[in-house]
């Protein structure tokens, strides 16, 4: 069973200083104060201030709205809003950003929904007044306050605007019922205002690190039928006037901090916006499923060439490890900090998952209107129980994840992901390979999810649970094990062997068909010769396929698992000692 409590197992931090230090653009780079490159490595909290359907298993919801309806409906207003306040109060802890320090980020970014700072433009009791919540600034100074006790920078991201900027609804809980930002003087009058009080509020902070004023604008001005999401947007007029409006507020109460830019189309779209007109800005781009190769970004280099301003990989994520790896590698080795999407929801490709509560299928089966109404009751002890699974201590690290975009980006040789150690009798789960790159720790020939490269039809791992690397794994009633197997992929394992001796060697399989073959590699060597598996009856009927007189040394063995004719299902290897 995995432990609860969130082991504090990296120590690479990356400090600035003993003091702190205000960043700021110079020329193509982000230095601070000392005049030192800062290479910025971060986290998204995303799923805190804003949900998003997706992060909760809701996507046919979508909008946070929506999901706040929903829940109205099975458990009434008063006790939605007791559930929104908890949930605000559990998602995110200074536990949850002294980890983040441990695993070696040095900064978070903030996805704001504005509504917990304003009043939304058409609820102002008196119009064009700006009503200022506690609630959000109260939030903010918190994190802010577990940021600097952790020496790590806090970047503060509007991803709810008044109104909201975009078509992609959920992202920033856009009711198209309402006028959105685009097409409400009072919306962008509200933007521009909070952007004001945020940046008067924290002037003097060297802790935060730059204000991302729009995230993922992806608004059709030009042609609105055909483009409505602005990819093929070529003047972005109105973008740029709010940001150049955005930017003149921030500046007259605070002259320090960094801007941060996205464009149209999901932030990548800067056709008409630039030359920057400020001289502390950092132009932000997004990446998602498509190929890490230095053409990914070349535009984004170009830019940052011509008009000498640092790039920011301001979001990013949703993928396997390879895919994590190879993208912060790129980033890195083009100076371009980042920072990843997110740090927790329901799913494996996060470093912290949050547990599905027992219950949670009869609310998923009601909200999309598969199953009957669960009772008040029910459904208030499933809610709360999601409250506590918010809660870090009892969220599933996902070490491997962290292990990706930090260690791995730097080092090649893997690390054990469990201890494993062999006795007179013991159990290696094959889903307990090594921690490390794609081709080192494992080889599985399809590593990662490139859904917005055409043709391309991948997907990593296909089961989508336990772990976050490409290896296909997915669950049973006992546990968990290796499924799709193809020829020529393969795991590895770093075992320790208690006593050298003859062992028999048994590889638990099930298969429907004959013909599959695996071996058992120690060094580089095959120690089994290629094993022929007959057929075990079906794909969840396991047999143990036995491999006798094996001498094994004592001390660490790296184990590698080959499947040289795939097909079969995999749950572990048992090493069983022979007396002499």
């Amino acid at each position: 069973m995995r432990k609860k409590i969130i082991p504090l197992f990296f120590l690479l931090f990356f400090f600035t200083g003993s003091s702190a230090q205000f960043l700021r653009a110079k020329e193509s780079t982000i230095i601070n104060d000392k005049g030192q490159t800062v290479l910025l490595r971060g986290m998204g909290l995303g799923g805190w201030m804003l949900q998003e359907g997706y992060m909760f298993r809701v996507s046919f919801l979508g909008q946070q709205y929506r999901i706040r309806e929903k829940i109205a409906d099975v458990v009434g207003p008063e006790k939605t809003k007791q559930f929104y306040d908890a949930w605000l109060q559990n998602h995110t802890t200074k536990r949850d950003i002294d980890s983040l320090a441990a695993w070696g980020f040095n900064s978070i970014r903030l996805p704001m929904h504005y509504n917990l700072y304003t009043l939304p433009a058409d609820e102002e009791p008196v119009k064009g007044q700006h009503t200022w919540l506690e609630k959000g600034f109260a939030m903010t100074d918190s994190l802010l306050s577990w940021c600097k006790a952790n020496k790590i920078y806090l970047i503060l991201d509007l991803h709810a605007a008044p109104g909201g900027q975009g078509n992609d609804l959920p992202i920033s809980d856009r009711d198209p019922a309402r006028p959105s930002l685009w097409e409400s003087e009072a919306n962008k009058e509200k933007t521009i205002a909070l952007w004001k009080k945020l940046a008067a509020r924290y002037a003097d902070e060297p802790w935060i690190g730059g204000y991302d004023i729009l995230n993922e604008p992806n608004w059709g001005f030009e042609d609105p039928k055909n483009d409505f999401r602005g990819i093929s947007e070529t003047k972005n007029i109105p973008l740029k006037d709010l940001m150049v409006a955005i930017t003149k507020a921030i500046r007259e109460v605070d002259k320090k901090h960094i801007i941060i830019i996205e464009g149209n189309g999901f932030g990548n779209n800067y056709r008409g916006i630039l030359p920057p007109w400020d001289d502390n800005m950092v132009l932000s781009f997004h990446k998602y499923g498509n190929f890490n190769t230095i053409n990914s970004i070349k535009g984004f280099l170009e830019l940052r060439d011509k008009y000498k301003i640092p790039l920011w990989l301001g979001e990013s994520g949703e993928n396997s490890n390879t895919w994590f790896t190879e993208a912060i590698k790129l980033a890195e080795e083009n100076g371009i900090g980042w920072a990843w999407w997110q740090l927790k929801k329901m799913g494996i490709n996060n470093p912290l998952e949050i547990k599905r509560p027992e219950g949670y299928d009869e609310l998923l089966a009601y909200w999309s209107g598969k199953g009957p109404k669960p009772s008040e009751t029910k459904a208030w002890i499933t809610l709360q129980q999601l409250l506590t699974n918010l809660e870090i201590t009892n969220n599933i690290l996902h070490r491997d994840v962290v292990d990706a975009m930090i260690r791995q980006v730097q080092q090649e040789d893997t690390r054990p992901f469990k201890v494993n150690s062999i006795g007179d009798k013991s159990f290696v789960r094959a889903v307990d390979f090594d921690m490390g790159r794609q081709r080192v720790a494992y080889y599985d020939k399809d590593s990662a999810r490139y859904q917005y490269t055409p043709g391309v039809n991948t997907e990593g791992n296909r089961g989508h649970s336990y772990r976050n690397d490409a290896v296909d794994i997915q669950k049973d009633e006992e546990d968990y094990y290796v499924f799709n197997t193809e020829d020529g992929e393969w795991m590895q394992y770093t075992v320790e062997v208690k006593s050298r001796g003859t062992y028999h060697i048994s590889f638990m399989i099930a298969v429907e068909k004959e013909g599959s073959e695996i071996a058992l590699y120690e060094s580089g060597k095959n120690i089994t010769g290629n094993v022929a598996v007959p057929s075990t009856g079906g794909m969840q009927v396991w047999k143990q396929v036995t491999v006798k007189g094996i001498p094994l040394h004592e001390g660490i063995n790296r184990f590698r698992v080959m499947v040289v004719k795939g097909g079969f299902n995999l749950s572990g290897i048992q090493f069983e000692k022979q007396n002499n």
